[in-house]
């Protein structure tokens, strides 16, 4: 009876989450948690994990265990450490999803979403971005990727946009009545990130294709997440689906991913995003 529905299991499984402080981490915390794994949830500061381990727990129960560590994982050395401690607590890591990005959020105040035209766009910023949301990526694949390359198994989502597809639409960002030179601008080093994301699936899911890692690209789109009604409307006119995301709609999707459900699918891009990237 349960024959397919087991095979979204995750129990006991250990899975890595970059970014693991913010909503998303959150989410695919969640993931784990309804497959019955162990989250393991990296990020720079430790008040974001703090909440999410507190909803967590409140959700699933105090007894569940949920993993965190403050890391830089843009530097190799602390991505061994919590490697090697990981190890010696659980003997194995299954899972890695690469979250962590610079966003330059609407709701927020991103210093990398500014009325700052490409001609002008900050080296250091450039550099920062590519440093967390693509190096970091790839420092996570090599570390945490060569144990489950050594065990003979394990998943790996790497977190990209629908702007990993297509460009930003500028117009979205625009507001009425305010100067051109202070209208602000999606910048050029997300979409970068997010296109060398899915080149880095890619290589790696034929690099490890004959030996049990499987690595495949998750492009959320348009999460919902407390923007002015103006951008809102702006934004859900460009999806079919008339509408944005709720954080929700991603839990089921990342679960699949990790689990054997997905057994044959490497290399792949998983695209959600209310048919906004068909238009």
């Amino acid at each position: 009876m349960d024959k397919y529905k087991n095979q979204f299991s995750l129990e006991g499984k250990v899975v890595v989450i970059t970014g693991g402080g913010g909503l998303i981490g959150m989410k695919h915390a969640e993931a784990v948690m309804e497959g019955g794994g162990v989250p393991v949830l990296l990020d720079i500061i430790q008040a974001g994990m703090d909440r999410v381990v507190a909803t967590l727990k409140e959700e699933y129960g105090q007894d569940r265990p949920v993993e965190t560590f403050v890391t830089d994982i843009t530097n190799k050395d602390a991505l061994y450490k919590v490697r090697d401690e990981l190890m010696d607590k659980y003997g194995h890591i299954d899972g890695l999803i690469n979250n962590a990005a610079n966003n330059p959020k609407v709701e927020g105040g991103s210093k990398n979403l500014a009325a700052t035209k490409f001609p002008e766009f900050p080296v250091d910023i450039w550099n920062d971005d590519l440093a967390v949301g693509l190096t970091g990526a790839m420092l996570c694949c090599q570390v945490f990727g060569a144990v489950m390359e050594a065990q003979g198994k394990g998943a790996i989502i790497n977190i990209s946009s629908d702007y990993g597809i297509i460009s930003p639409n500028q117009n979205i960002y625009r507001k009425e009545g305010v100067p051109e030179d202070q209208q602000i601008i999606k910048p050029v080093s997300y979409s970068v990130v997010k296109h060398g994301i899915m080149g880095l699936t890619k290589y790696l899911a034929t690099y490890w294709g004959l030996k049990g890692v499987r690595v495949n690209t998750l492009c959320p789109a348009s999460l919902l997440n407390g923007q002015d009604p103006e951008f809102v409307k702006k934004l859900s006119s460009l999806v079919p689906m008339g509408r944005m995301s709720n954080p929700d709609e991603y839990v089921g999707t990342v679960l699949y991913m990790l689990s054997d459900a997905s057994s044959y699918m490497t290399g792949a891009t998983v695209v959600l995003d209310g048919g906004r990237t068909i238009w």
